[in-house]
């Protein structure tokens, strides 16, 4: 189960069912990420795809009619609509038509009868829906999913529609599973259940052999778990999202001091990037001595002896050796990505806001924990407001019913340097029923005493923190891959009768969005033999977390980039 190489073998099918000669691809605004997330520009060229456009787009008039035009679109009425527009006057000599999804008849004959040049060698479906992140993770890129706490109905037909593909392309006709309690994953559980019921032909896969367990579909809700999302995080992937934002495999670093032209923006793809995708789980001191090593290696071939201790003389290493950074550009792209994140470690004072997030997540000492948030969200030379926000939710959902919860008390402070306290009560209307009497009583509970700082020391200033923390998706598949009875809190789906043998493959799917913790545990699990795929409608950080949680309780999008940028910085001249 690899959703990476199921994207990639279905747009290679496109590609060569197309023949020999040169080739255009056609995509949409959604397709073309798809493409892009599977393969690099110059491995499409190898194939003889040498040009691309979108069909959303403006495009040129001219016609060339000595290429083949591939076509990959989403299913959807206005990409209907344009394609009837192309083959009514078209550009290309001939026309292979690619649907990323199931699309009704009456689709088909509708252009069908646009075809009049008649240049449609041939149309078909491959179920290829989703944007595939890493082998055991993917994403539909709704950003917010749900209004008023129900599902936004355009977000849940997407929702549907990634699903049915990613079980297409995996073959599976699932049992399908959901949270007890949850509104929003028992409609979609309904949705997709229904789906595959009417595409009957389309889902008469072979069924397991010898009685054993069908595939799984577990359907969960990330109101159950608000807490994953609002902790700092400390392994390689998810660091970078969190404190730098990966959108489609890709980095932004146009706003960070000193960064090379070539490196204002970066590509992080396990299947483009070795080392990424070695690296992908690793801790942030691993990855830095990782890259010493490297570095190590090089200097003695170069015969330089000068000492290196810490991440800024690495970075001076690199500068000084013009040919080191030609023959190893990936080496330095994570330079000075690590680079960037151990100057927000610093400037954030992570290290104190981390130990301080993980005890409130997994331990309850509610007197000297409220004095320490206290003291940090008034500390503004030190703690970001975004830092003290994040410290104040935790604490209000974890001490919310507690004799003397202050969080009225937090709330002033935030209000006082200038925070956004009206987030707070919004999270406390996000976080469901079941989770506010379950949440804290399941998460595994560790001394704070008992936390260990493994320094680095060959390396100066790196540290490997606390992980306490445990998300709930893993004593979730805890439950499933040991068999347990699962009925009461996921009930089944339609009329099937539930099997009592664990299933051979899951694919787990988050409403309200994933994290990059959570792709962890099911990693994790997957190197036990285990067969696991984790997808959610969006891939969370704590700020984009944030803004589903506004969006779903008061109906408003909600953007950080405009009214939230400025609390991730202490106040001026103390940084």
């Amino acid at each position: 189960m690899n959703v990476i190489r199921a994207i990639q073998l279905y747009i290679e099918k496109m590609i060569t069912d197309a023949g020999p000669g040169m080739k255009m691809l056609m995509m949409d605004r959604e397709t073309i990420s798809v493409v892009s997330m599977a393969f690099a520009q110059s491995e499409m060229l190898q194939k003889e795809v040498f040009l691309f456009e979108r069909i959303d787009t403006t495009r040129s008039n001219e016609r060339l009619k000595y290429l083949k035009c591939i076509v990959f679109i989403r299913p959807t009425r206005d990409n209907v609509l344009r394609l009837q527009r192309e083959l009514r006057s078209p550009k290309f000599g001939s026309y292979f038509i690619n649907f990323s999804n199931i699309i009704p008849r009456t689709d088909i004959k509708s252009l069908a009868e646009s075809d009049e040049s008649e240049s449609v060698r041939e149309v078909k479906e491959i179920y290829a829906d989703y944007l595939p992140v890493n082998p055991n993770l993917f994403s539909l890129h709704i950003p917010s999913c749900l209004h008023a706490l129900n599902w936004n109905p355009d977000a849940l037909d997407r929702a549907t529609q990634g699903l049915v593909s990613v079980l297409l392309s995996f073959k599976f006709r699932p049992a399908i599973r959901f949270r007890a309690g949850s509104t929003a994953a028992q409609t979609l559980a309904k949705k997709v259940h229904e789906t595959i019921n009417k595409e009957t032909a389309l889902f008469s896969f072979r069924p397991p052999e010898d009685g054993a367990a069908p595939p799984l579909l577990l359907i969960l809700d990330r109101r159950d778990d608000p807490i994953t999302p609002l902790l700092n995080q400390w392994t390689y992937q998810a660091m970078v999202h969190e404190l730098l934002t990966i959108t489609k495999q890709r980095v932004d670093l146009s706003g960070v001091s000193g960064v090379p032209k070539d490196l204002k923006e970066v590509v992080l793809s396990t299947e483009q990037d070795e080392f990424y995708a070695k690296n992908l789980y690793a801790n942030f001191g691993e990855i830095a001595t990782t890259i010493k090593v490297l570095m190590d290696e090089f200097q003695r071939k170069a015969n330089d002896q000068r000492k290196i201790e810490s991440i800024a003389d690495m970075k001076n290493f690199v500068e000084t050796y013009p040919q080191f950074r030609k023959m190893s550009g990936t080496v330095t792209k994570h330079l000075v990505l690590i680079s960037e994140l151990s100057v927000q470690v610093g400037r954030q004072q992570l290290f104190e806001v981390s130990e301080l997030e993980q005890e409130i997540a997994c331990r309850a000492d509610h007197s000297t924990q409220l004095q320490r948030v206290k003291r940090l969200v008034a500390d503004g030379k030190t703690t970001t407001a975004w830092n003290a926000l994040r410290l104040v939710l935790l604490y209000a959902m974890r001490y919310e019913r507690h004799a003397n919860c202050d969080t009225s008390g937090l709330l002033k402070l935030l209000q006082d340097r200038g925070g956004k306290a009206h987030i707070v009560p919004r999270m406390l209307e996000y976080i469901s029923p079941v989770a506010r009497q379950e949440l804290f009583n399941t998460v595994k509970i560790t001394d704070a005493v008992k936390l260990t700082r493994n320094l680095i020391k060959e390396l100066k200033g790196v540290e490997n923190v606390y992980a306490q923390h445990e998300c709930v998706l893993k004593g979730t598949l805890e439950e499933v891959i040991k068999g347990r009875p699962l009925d009461a809190q996921y009930p089944i789906m339609g009329n099937e009768l539930p099997f009592r043998r664990p299933p051979a493959e899951v694919i787990v799917f988050m409403i309200g969005g994933t994290t990059y913790e959570e792709s962890l545990a099911v990693h994790r699990y997957n190197q036990e033999g285990h067969r696991i795929v984790l997808g959610g409608t969006t891939i969370h950080n704590s700020e984009s977390f944030i803004e589903e949680v506004l969006a779903a309780t008061t109906g408003v999008p909600f953007k950080h980039s405009r009214s939230l940028q400025q609390f991730h910085q202490p106040v001026a001249g103390t940084a």
